[in-house]
């Protein structure tokens, strides 16, 4: 018998671990680690007993049209138009969004950098003030940013632009300051020692490591910036979301549904060529620095670029951007003095508490549930179709809409914000684990199913053993997401400060707004400091998923 199991720290079956050992020496049973993936579907049952209470009944006729709409949209050609425009303008924000984001973000990620800070200066205290000052942009979302912008610049499309690039700008440094201070510095090192410039040394030991890894995340940065950019429209920023909320407000299910799918059928096809240009410029070796140059996927990427230059000018040219409306700022109402009373007689701590349990609950069903279905309908290639099809419109949905549409049924209140949270996100989730399932290895699946075992406790102890640490990182992150999006349905009746923001906003009281925003950021930095321990923890031993993990 080995140590490990004389002293109880682990004792394992396959590679699930079931029991464990106190500091007393009583056993004690531990869950195996796929059931770990499992357990925050148990929210499920205190939702299950909450719902019947809030339930008013009203709507089921309508949610019954809204579903049967789904199989006969609207297809007049003034709509098709119309939804054609919109797309447009949503397609033409996220493109903008995400390039102004993508080179900000390469930028300040660079200077943020602990390690480029070394090699020019020989310190790192630069470094650490810029990922200091970086910390409040990222913490603010963007529905945030697009909204205090627009009492500035008025309504125009730099705004939606700039609400993006912003947070996002912000998310992609610390990335990359992330991934430049995590490379080996010995190949710096050597180029020091050898002459080279610091900068020089930087771009030949440090850029081709980095940029595969840079290329992926800014692909999936494109992603959340079409579906950022469609969440702003629906708070009147313009493009294909305003069409959908105005649709759904009128009750027009078969107008609503032709924005829908084109919506879907937009968003699919960008993922196909982000996640087939991921695939071809991250294999290892394509940008090396050779005889003749840079390396095939170097001049691939340069091409790409230049390509995208005459498109962004087209882009800017449809959206009639002009640089100029910049500068020229709408005057403010009069800000009176603040009244310190009135803020500190706000409920802070009832209002910080629903915000936190807004989002436990909206995480937990989003990681939990996705897993749970998966272990439901695998046996069924139909049912895992299905499931794709459901996670697709769950990503597409703007969680608002959802809230919107879940009012139907339910009366507004924390319950319904986080199940419009969690079905957004459930889309992630599910999508992000049904592709690691089916690229997993499915040796273990194979070895229990020829035992005897079932589908599903082979699925569950063959492939999801694998995958739980990651899962439950990256489920980790989404939760720190799920934080900053709990403003979104706050905004439309949910409650936490996302209400109190909305109502501040509205009567135009900027002590209140500004005192509000802060509380949100600082309990954003303390969420995102939690998710970085969690995931830390979970991936301390790697598994299937910890590259994307890694790079959300």
């Amino acid at each position: 018998m080995s140590q490990a199991q004389i002293t109880g720290q682990t004792k394992t079956n396959g590679q699930a671990q079931i029991t464990g050992q106190d500091k007393s020496g009583r056993w004690l049973p531990r869950p195996a680690a796929p059931l770990w993936l499992l357990a925050p579907a148990l929210v499920l049952l205190p939702m299950l007993l909450l719902l019947p209470g809030l339930a008013h009944g009203g709507g089921w006729e309508l949610i019954c049209q809204f579903a049967t709409a789904a199989f006969s949209p609207s297809l007049e050609r003034p709509l098709l138009e119309s939804v054609a425009a919109g797309l447009a303008i949503t397609l033409g924000i996220a493109l903008w969004g995400w390039a102004s984001s993508l080179l900000l973000g390469l930028v300040l990620g660079v200077i943020s950098s602990r390690t480029v800070w070394r090699t020019i200066a020989g310190t790192a205290l630069p470094a650490e003030l810029i990922r200091r000052l970086l910390a409040l942009p990222r913490s603010i979302h963007e529905l945030l940013w697009g909204l205090l912008l627009l009492q500035l610049l008025g309504l125009q499309p730099a705004v939606a632009i700039l609400a993006i690039a912003i947070p996002y700008g912000a998310l992609v440094a610390r990335m990359v300051s992330d991934l430049l201070d995590a490379l080996p510095c010995a190949n710096l090192a050597a180029l020091r020692c050898a002459g080279a410039g610091p900068l020089a040394a930087l771009l030949t030991a440090q850029g081709p490591p980095l940029l595969p890894q840079v290329i992926s995340y800014g692909g999936y940065r494109l992603e959340c910036a079409l579906r950022s950019a469609t969440l702003l429209g629906v708070f009147g920023l313009g493009g294909l979301g305003a069409e959908l909320r105005l649709s759904l407000q009128s009750l027009a299910f078969h107008e609503l549904w032709t924005g829908l799918w084109v919506l879907l059928a937009a968003m699919l096809s960008l993922e196909t060529l982000t996640a087939a240009l991921r695939r071809r410029w991250a294999m290892p070796g394509r940008f090396g620095l050779g005889s003749r140059g840079v390396g095939r996927g170097g001049r691939e990427i340069l091409l790409a670029g230049l390509a995208l230059l005459p498109l962004l000018a087209i882009t800017a040219h449809g959206l009639q951007i002009e640089a100029s409306a910049l500068l020229r700022w709408q005057p403010l109402p009069p800000l009176a003095p603040a009244d310190w009373p009135a803020l500190l007689a706000l409920p802070w701590s009832q209002l910080i508490g629903q915000t936190i349990l807004l989002t436990v609950t909206a995480a937990c069903l989003a990681v939990g549930t996705a897993p749970l279905l998966l272990l439901i309908v695998w046996p069924w290639p139909w049912g895992r179709l299905l499931l794709r099809l459901l996670w697709a419109l769950g990503r597409l949905w703007p969680p608002p809409l959802t809230a919107l549409l879940l009012l139907f049924l339910l009366q507004p209140g924390l319950l319904t914000g986080a199940l419009a949270l969690g079905l957004h996100n459930l889309g992630i989730l599910g999508r992000l684990l049904l592709e690691a399932v089916e690229t997993n290895g499915g040796g273990c699946e194979q070895a229990l199913a020829v035992s005897g075992s079932g589908q599903r406790l082979a699925l569950l102890y063959g492939r999801f053993s694998g995958l739980a640490r990651s899962y439950l990182a990256y489920g980790a992150y989404r939760a720190d997401v799920i934080l900053r999006e709990s403003v979104v349905v706050g905004l439309v009746g949910a409650t936490g400060l996302g209400s109190q923001l909305l109502e501040a906003l509205s009567s135009f009281a900027w002590d209140q707004l500004a005192a509000l925003v802060l509380a949100y950021a600082a309990l954003t930095l303390v969420g995102e400091d939690l998710s970085d321990r969690a995931r830390r923890h979970w991936l301390a031993t790697p598994d299937a998923l910890s590259n994307a993990v890694r790079t959300a």
